[in-house]
């Protein structure tokens, strides 16, 4: 990662969250200090607790993995093999296990400042409110930038490139994999 911090204007990682400006670490937010130890704790384990229940075929490790800026909770775990992660992406488009997990969470914690996003394959990201995507584009406006391209996935509501896929700062690319993104960059960048 370093070397690419050393070739771009700027690196956001964790939804901007952790952001580098010309090779420098600018900011870095904290969940932990943001949410308290108590709301951490007792999100934590009722995702535990969640999660014990729901059978599926397999579960691996790293069930939620604490970021700087958020938390990713993942059902099956974070070590699958990519064959495990194909198979259990196949069964929550079928059976709408994150988005089921989800929506208990936003019952659950309803009124507490938190954000879902269902994003990739086998997980979805808790955040403070106002801690998507978006976030970036707070620090990167005080550069007059005139245009402002995001390529994203995940673009419909729920997915985690949603809010700054349709961010009026924004021109939204909705695209399928790394090939169609280089492509499209190709085309609209250097032809």
């Amino acid at each position: 990662m370093t070397a690419v911090i050393q070739k771009v204007d700027y690196v956001f990682a964790e939804n901007g969250l952790v952001s580098y400006k010309n090779g420098q670490l600018l900011c870095v937010q904290s969940i932990q200090a943001h949410m308290g130890e108590e709301l951490l704790q007792d999100f934590i384990n009722f995702c535990l607790n969640y999660m014990a229940k729901i059978k599926l075929p397999k579960k691996r490790g790293t069930f939620i993995e604490f970021r700087n800026g958020m938390l990713n909770i993942s059902p099956i775990g974070r070590s699958c093999t990519q064959e495990e992660r194909m198979e259990f992406y196949k069964l929550d488009q079928k059976e709408k296990i994150r988005e089921q997990f989800v929506s208990v969470l936003k019952d659950e914690f309803k009124g507490k400042g938190l954000s879902f996003s269902i994003g990739g394959q086998i997980s979805f990201d808790v955040f403070p409110e106002g801690w998507d995507k978006r976030h970036c584009l707070g620090i990167v406006e005080k550069d007059n930038y005139s245009t402002i391209h995001f390529f994203g996935d995940k673009t419909k509501p729920g997915g985690n490139d949603y809010e700054i896929y349709c961010d009026p700062r924004t021109i939204g690319h909705e695209v399928s994999c790394p090939e169609e993104t280089r492509r499209l960059c190709h085309q609209l960048f250097f032809s």
